[in-house]
């Protein structure tokens, strides 16, 4: 009779997440009342009402942050409201939000909603302020970090991809408890954005909405298994079929020999998380793209067996972060990160 071993945490884990990627989303049964969730909602009412403000927007699980587009509701990545889906997020993504940025993403959604809520994307003021609402609305857009128009809040100086997205961003700043806007801005491109908030805040209040909703949309995403939620948002396989080993030569420059250590390489994958969320701050690169392609460098480095540079893991730490930001910008550039 084999002698009976209790199950480590990892491997308890690994069973327990097999099962949670074969159910469909619906089958978890997630809401948000009880969770975490409750209570940042609870902290944006706070927020709101310290600001004079009563519109509440009314919220939903979805497979992303948004708020779509007329509609003044906000809907939450679904994994937020269980604890094995946020431990899954955050291996599949390597960016889990914290406490303080869902605050920052929900804050932002909220700048969505009154937008729509009342309209204000409509008037001439708000295009004058913000440019115009009818602008293309593309995912990846080139930005610029050092630039004092536009205001700084969630990761990928998201201001500058649409004036939808600068009243957001706007908004968000505005909202913040302790953000001393006027100072922070002050002399800035931003501050006339950050003034016109505050006075169309104002003059709002108590208002009713122009547009409202008696209930969130039903979002279909009980039709797909977890496991497909992720293997759609997968970027990697497009991405390394892009670079693919083009990347070769240069990654031989930057480290050491090969050998059968293969010590660049487990370097790389131990600093590659800071690596990746830097890089993807200052460049404006998507995240999940830098992520995708910081890791088919660390295969290329496997696969080749190359060693640490002559100057050890300080000379490493510049080369290799230098080449992932080179990559990245030209990707925000052109959209390929290796011009042939």
């Amino acid at each position: 009779m084999p002698e009976f071993r209790e199950q480590t945490p990892r491997e308890a884990w690994e069973s327990e997440k097999l099962a949670v990627l074969s159910k469909k989303i619906d089958e978890l049964q997630l809401r948000i009342e009880g969770t975490p969730l409750e209570s940042a909602l609870d902290k944006l009412a706070e927020e709101l009402e310290s600001k004079g403000l009563k519109f509440r927007p009314k919220t939903y699980l979805s497979d992303e942050w948004g708020c779509p587009e007329g509609v003044p509701v906000i809907g939450i990545p679904f994994y937020l409201a269980d604890e094995r889906l946020k431990r899954l997020e955050d291996e599949f993504s390597e960016d889990l939000e914290d406490d303080r940025l869902t605050m920052m993403y929900l804050r932002h959604e909220a700048g969505h909603a009154f937008n729509y809520a009342y309209r204000l994307y409509q008037s001439e003021e708000w295009h004058t302020v913000f440019g115009p609402y009818s602008r293309p609305y593309v995912e990846d857009y080139s930005s610029n970090p050092f630039s004092k128009k536009f205001v700084k809040h969630i990761p990928g100086w998201y201001a500058q991809k649409h004036p939808d997205e600068d009243f957001a961003e706007t908004f968000a700043v505005w909202l913040t408890p302790g953000s001393d806007w006027r100072e922070k801005y002050k002399g800035h491109g931003a501050l006339p954005k950050l003034e016109y908030v505050d006075r169309t805040m104002a003059s709002i209040g108590r208002t009713p909405p122009a547009v409202d909703v008696d209930a969130p949309p039903d979002e279909e995403l009980g039709t797909v298994t977890v496991k497909e939620h992720y293997e759609r948002r997968d970027e990697h396989e497009g991405i390394a079929a892009q670079i693919a080993g083009y990347a070769d030569g240069d990654l031989r420059e930057l480290f050491g020999p090969a050998n059968e250590e293969d010590g660049a390489a487990a370097w790389a994958d131990s600093k590659h998380r800071a690596i990746v969320k830097q890089v993807a701050y200052w460049t404006g690169a998507r995240q999940p793209v830098v992520l995708s392609m910081a890791k088919h460098l660390i295969v290329r480095l496997t696969e080749m067996k190359l060693s640490m540079p002559a100057g050890g893991e300080e000379e490493a730490i510049v080369r290799f972060t230098a080449f992932v930001t080179t990559l990245a910008s030209n990707w925000v550039r052109s959209g390929k990160f290796i011009e042939l």
